[in-house]
């Protein structure tokens, strides 16, 4: 059982005098031990990281202690990669650690991809000694002012007293208001020498930063109005409502007022799937009923979410419609950011969306059930294209959208994880696996960053062995962090990972294909690697599958052998080349605007 934060500062300072005992009946520290007493304090579990000599004095008081699990990746972007997957799962604050210079600089794309998901990271880094900062030290970088434009803050510690502070106000940054990564940089003088430490902090004040939870009643109030007086309503919803545990809430307020939902990419699962009321994810590669719904609705509730370039198209064609916008959101700067606002609420979403549930029980005026009713069929209208159809061909070919139709079909009963690459097999694995749960569905957003797969899947499994975590990704992303088969293997971290091999940077090909007449320029994978033997080298399983009559059997046998064997799986499958990922909305285009198939190009 976890521990809560104050309980496990408390179990650190056990063998310690009081937080406001006299400093000098409290031990003296290294900086490396205090560091390990504050995450044991934090409640840290998993670590990921990878040692240098930067941070040796850190990686020697982890040896020392067995409350912490240390995992030894083999390069620093999927140290930060696990632990951005463990966060996404568990909701909890991801922890990697690595060496200064290049440590750093690799663990750089990892934290860019949490930054713009917002996600909740620690990132702590080693430094050369603080007299040598400055000097072109070996191996030294400026960690502030690289990371500066990725992470919600950094720190540079130059006092190994100041360290145990430094911790507190990470972990709290991280994790409160709109999430994201925090980078503590570490020299090696103050992780060796030492201070009086009297327990970690239990209290922290941060006048400088005191984000807003509670929304504006008046405006929540304005917005109910708008809401239960709309003729057209639509509740669009993003990563925030799962970030900010706001799922039930959101279910219970579709559930009492039967308006349609759709979700973003990154808010997948926050309402089921299953239910008639959600129209499937929307923008770029959303269906007919979900971006037509968005287009003529004439009151929209957004909420943790931020009308991006891939979820609105062009936003003059957006902007176009008439209609009005109640955007929710934590994060004040994202509001109104990208388009006009109606009724701007800043607050956190559980608990703006908690009181306009309250609000809603209290009033006896309800939605016009006529007007809803009429809005409703001509949603069943636009549904009725039943756009995300697509021909299994004459069985002779294996179609990326069977493969993961079948995964679902499968796994839909149990506790299951998907995470994904990017490219077409990401849209695919976002359009055709149909997530009921939340934080189920683990991928990079924002950055759309390849490699992110199977470091993410080896960070939830570790963190729910019970559970399945199956990695959907292309010949092309899984070769960018394959070396973590070995990781997979040392921890038992189990996975399917389930290779939906065309041959081509597929999402590249597609873009190529109808944009640029069809120039495959570098495109196409020329020399692939035998993806079973490779799996074997590493202590794995693999197949290679090209018939399409032994999908299932494959998945589940995988799925034995994880169970049964321990053992990652390598499922090649060899899927047709030439399919292509819709609908679609070309760049520049309305979100109705939307290419249904090939007959369109």
């Amino acid at each position: 059982m976890e521990l809560s934060t104050s309980q496990a500062a408390q179990a650190a300072d056990a063998s310690f005098s009081p937080a406001s005992s006299p400093a000098n009946l409290a031990p003296e520290l290294m900086g490396g031990e205090i560091l390990v007493k504050a995450l044991q304090a934090e409640g840290v579990q998993y670590l990921w990281g990878y040692p240098g000599g930067a941070v040796l004095y850190i990686y020697d008081a982890l040896y020392k202690q067995d409350s912490i699990q240390h995992v030894l990746v083999r390069h620093e972007q999927a140290a930060v990669h696990a632990a951005d997957g463990f966060a996404r799962a568990t909701g909890e604050v991801g922890v990697a650690l690595v060496t200064s210079g290049p440590g750093l600089t690799n663990a750089v794309t990892g934290i860019a991809t949490a930054y713009t998901d917002s996600i909740p990271l620690v990132v702590i880094s080693g430094q050369t000694a603080t007299a040598a900062i400055g000097t072109d030290a070996f191996q030294e970088c400026d960690t502030v002012g690289i990371t500066r434009p990725v992470v919600k803050h950094n720190f540079l510690v130059k006092d190994v007293r100041d360290l145990a502070m430094t911790v507190k106000k990470a972990f709290h940054i991280a994790r409160s208001g709109r999430p994201g990564p925090v980078v503590v940089d570490i020299p090696k003088d103050v992780s060796f020498k030492k201070t009086a430490f009297a327990g970690y902090p239990r209290e922290l004040e941060m006048r400088s930063y005191n984000p807003v939870k509670k929304g504006h009643s008046g405006q929540i109030r304005k917005a109910l109005q708008l809401l239960l007086a709309a003729k057209r309503p639509y509740i669009y919803t993003g990563g925030g409502v799962l970030l900010g545990n706001a799922c039930a809430e959101l279910r219970e307020l579709v559930d009492m007022l039967g308006y349609p939902v759709t979700h973003t990419l990154m808010g997948l699962g926050a309402y089921p799937a299953s239910d008639k009321k959600y129209l499937g994810m929307l923008g770029m590669h959303g269906t007919v009923e979900a971006n037509n719904t968005m287009q003529h609705c004439d009151v929209l509730l957004a909420l943790g979410a931020r009308f991006d370039d891939r979820v609105i198209g062009n936003p003059k064609h957006f902007q176009a419609a008439d209609r009005k916008i109640i955007h929710v959101d934590v994060d004040p700067s994202v509001i109104a950011k990208r388009v006009k606002v109606d009724i701007p609420i800043v607050g956190d979403v559980k608990e703006v969306l908690a009181e306009l549930i309250a609000m809603i029980k209290e009033t006896d005026q309800r939605p016009d059930s006529g007007a809803l009713t009429a809005w409703w069929a001509q949603i069943e209208a636009w549904r009725g294209r039943n756009c995300l159809k697509y021909s299994k061909g004459q069985g002779d070919v294996i179609k990326p959208q069977h493969v993961v139709e079948t995964l679902w079909n499968l796994t839909k009963d149990t506790d299951t994880y998907i995470t994904s690459d990017v490219g077409q097999h990401q849209m695919w694995a976002a359009q055709y696996y149909r997530f009921d749960e939340p934080r189920r569905w683990i991928n990079s957003g924002g950055l759309g960053t390849m490699g992110v797969g199977l470091p993410y899947a080896m960070g939830i499994k570790l963190a729910k062995p019970d559970a399945e975590v199956f990695c959907i990704t292309g010949e092309g992303s899984i070769q960018m962090n394959i070396q973590e088969l070995a990781t997979c293997f040392q921890y038992n971290t189990p996975v399917v990972i389930c290779a939906l091999n065309n041959r081509f940077l597929g999402m590249v090909r597609q873009w190529q294909e109808i944009e640029y007449s069809g120039r495959y320029s570098h495109s196409y994978m020329d020399s692939l690697p035998d993806f079973v033997k490779l799996a074997e080298a590493y202590g794995h399983r693999g197949f290679k599958i090209e018939d399409p009559a032994l999908i299932e059997s494959t998945l589940q046998e995988a799925r034995r052998i994880v169970r049964e064997e321990g053992k990652t799986v390598f499922l090649d499958f060899r899927t047709d080349p030439t399919e292509n990922v819709f609908p679609m909305v070309q760049a520049g285009k309305g979100i109705t605007e939307m290419l249904l198939g090939k007959d369109d190009l």
